[in-house]
């Protein structure tokens, strides 16, 4: 085995893996570069406790009925940092009988392969272009002991990538809103409800890559969300690490929950403050390396030999969850210490036991006390959230606080939608076991059929949209059909086109936060205005998290933003047509009364045919014997006549 130390990572693409399914051991990463594991060479199979999923994430399952496919997946930060690791996974077969060079352990008639990036930025339709090209080429190959091509991706995408901005459209590039809207329809706004309410959303179909193209699509269409509103969506832990310590999970403050926050990997913000997460803290300007928390996993300190780190409370359950993040209050882990009692020195084992810059500092924690909207100052924005947020507090804090974001789900992580930790989530999957499972989710999103299946009867009137709601929905649709054959302009335009549709949302976002400020207003303006989105529905997400954290805040910019639903108005017979629309594709006894109709149509017409063709047949026999009697009469008359 080849021996060499992890080379340190000089842009955001932190390794290129293989994995391969072996016919004994199943799914195992084949080749990693740089080695996954410090001190290990670049063939080995060890995997970091934290990536223990990656196998099964890369080559996913079901994926021998595929020749090829594609995946997108979140991996959790390693040592305790904060940031969500991106991977795309490129998955192919080959026949074995094709392989120039065949090693021992392949029996199989074919064989299975992922090359996979593991990178710091969310591009994922980048990403994966370039990856297509390469996989392809490095199967064409037809010996996988070539891994020169590997190694040569990861120095290209590090030094293409490595001054790339999170703004633009290459963010978005393979994620088409326009299909999202033609495949659900004014679905779509159900499901960007769905999401702003933070419930369990459960994505499937089978291949992955119409699983995660139309996941993340949805997600696009939140503002700021795939560009900065993700880095925090995959704080999980594996199933291992929870039964071993779930008694010390109780009682004590998570280690791993303990954010890394190198001088040299904090960000500068205006005026050179230092900001928790992706802002600064102290007047100090220094340049962002990518990956400072790789290298502090392998032994490297910062620019100044220092590490510090921002330690949060711990995450017990659901209800502590929520209320020691609103709170952020120092004294929560001053009464936690307290009860740890008996356990204090397990724990100190435990610490003891990590690489000792992985370890909180023995200083008092940086938090930060949230405030009421009114009467404070303005705050620096993502103070509160720890997102790079825009002057209207885009993105919202979602995917935070133990609100997954899965693309896609492995059949070994099914134990997470039940996880105490886990508050909600947003995943994907092929597998049926998890749609089977319906008590584990609160709306299962079959894209096969575009059918979004609601559990409770409660959330489904919350979600019922309103006739303003159904106006917006409708103009989409509109637009988006029309001229849509057009081959040369299809989507490219700016009405109807996929920068469009995701205006569309961010209008629409910004109205609803401009109307729930509502400065000025009597109190029947302000229940006309938010009846207008739907008031179940405003009173359910003002009791999210993501809208306590944008609340926290001043936002001056919303001033400038009309407080009203963008199709507020009065009642016409249009809107009663859009609502029967609605109610026959959408509500099961509209299903069944449509089923009905089709059918009745059906029969009628097939019964028409064939009363036809009963009538038609008398009526031709009629017309012949009438014909034949008419000659015969005929005949008689003349001979009478003569």
């Amino acid at each position: 085995m080849e021996k060499r130390g992890a080379l340190p990572p000089r842009g955001p693409v932190l390794h290129i893996v293989v994995v391969g399914f072996h016919h004994k051991k199943g799914c195992q990463v084949e080749f990693s570069y740089p080695p996954l594991m410090p001190g290990e060479g670049h063939d080995s199979h060890g995997l970091p406790e934290e990536w223990k999923y990656l196998p099964f994430l890369a080559l996913p399952d079901g994926a021998h009925n595929y020749q090829e496919d594609t995946v997108f997946f979140h991996l959790p930060p390693r040592c305790g940092d904060r940031t969500t690791v991106y991977g795309v996974s490129c998955y192919r077969q080959i026949e074995a009988k094709a392989l120039k060079v065949r090693q021992a352990d392949i029996t199989r008639e074919t064989v299975q392969k992922s090359v996979c990036v593991l990178s710091q930025l969310p591009l994922y339709g980048l990403l994966q272009a370039k990856l297509q090209l390469i996989t392809h080429a490095y199967f064409e190959e037809k010996d996988f002991s070539q891994i020169s091509i590997l190694k040569e991706l990861y120095d290209h995408m590090n030094s293409s990538l490595g001054g790339t901005s999170l703004e633009g459209s290459q963010v978005y590039l393979g994620l088409s809103p326009r299909d999202l809207v033609l495949h659900f329809r004014h679905k779509v706004l159900i499901l960007f409800k769905l999401i702003l309410l933070e419930k369990k959303v459960l994505f499937y179909i089978s291949p992955v890559n119409r699983l995660v193209g139309a996941l993340m699509t949805v997600l696009s269409l939140f503002p700021g969300m795939i560009e900065h509103g993700l880095t925090d969506c995959s704080q999980y832990r594996p199933r291992k690490s929870i039964s071993e310590d779930a008694v010390l999970q109780e009682i004590t403050p998570r280690l791993d929950d303990s954010v890394s926050a190198a001088a040299t990997n904090l960000g500068v913000g205006k005026g050179g403050r230092k900001m928790a997460g992706n802002h600064s803290l102290g007047g100090q300007n220094t340049n962002v390396p990518f990956s400072q928390s790789e290298k502090i996993c392998n032994g490297a300190q910062s620019s100044n030999g220092t590490v510090q780190h921002l330690k949060v409370p711990s995450r017990t359950s659901p209800e502590s969850s929520e209320s020691e993040w609103e709170t952020l209050d120092p004294s929560i882990l001053e009464e936690s210490n307290l009860k740890e009692g008996v356990c204090e020195n397990a724990a100190s084992e435990q610490a003891e036991s990590l690489p000792s810059e992985c370890r909180s500092p023995e200083t008092l924690p940086i938090t930060v006390q949230p405030q009421a909207n009114s009467g404070h100052a303005v705050l620096v924005p993502g103070l509160v959230s720890g997102l790079e947020e825009d002057q209207y507090g885009m993105p919202l804090a979602i995917f935070t606080k133990g609100y997954l974001c899965l693309p896609y789900m492995a059949l070994q992580q099914h134990h997470l939608l039940s996880d105490v930790t886990v508050r909600g989530f947003v995943a994907g999957a092929t597998n049926i076991l998890f749609r089977q499972q319906k008590h584990l989710s609160d709306a299962i999103v079959e894209i096969e059929d575009a059918h979004v299946q609601i559990h409770d009867p409660e959330l489904r009137k919350i979600l019922n949209p309103t006739t303003a709601d159904l106006r917006f929905a409708d103009y989409l649709v509109k637009h988006v059909t029309e001229n849509r054959d057009d081959v040369f302009l299809d989507g490219t335009g700016w009405e109807g086109g996929d920068e469009w549709i995701r205006a569309q949302f961010s209008a629409y976002l910004h109205a609803l936060l401009a109307a729930v400020l509502q400065p000025g207003r009597t109190d029947e303006d302000n229940e006309k205005t938010l009846s207008d989105f739907g008031t179940p529905f405003v009173v359910a997400w003002k009791n999210t998290h993501n809208y306590r954290v944008w609340n926290s805040n001043k936002h001056p910019a919303l001033a400038e933003v009309n407080s009203s639903h963008p199709f507020q108005g009065q009642y016409s017979v249009s809107d009663v047509k859009l609502r029967l629309s609605h109610s026959v594709q959408n509500s099961e006894r509209g299903k069944k009364i449509g089923n009905v109709m089709v059918s009745t149509s059906r029969n009628v017409v097939q019964t028409g045919k064939a009363v036809g063709q009963s009538v038609g047949g008398a009526f031709t026999s009629a017309k012949s014997a009438m014909s034949s009697w008419f000659s015969t009469f005929t005949q008689s008359t003349q001979s009478l006549g003569d």
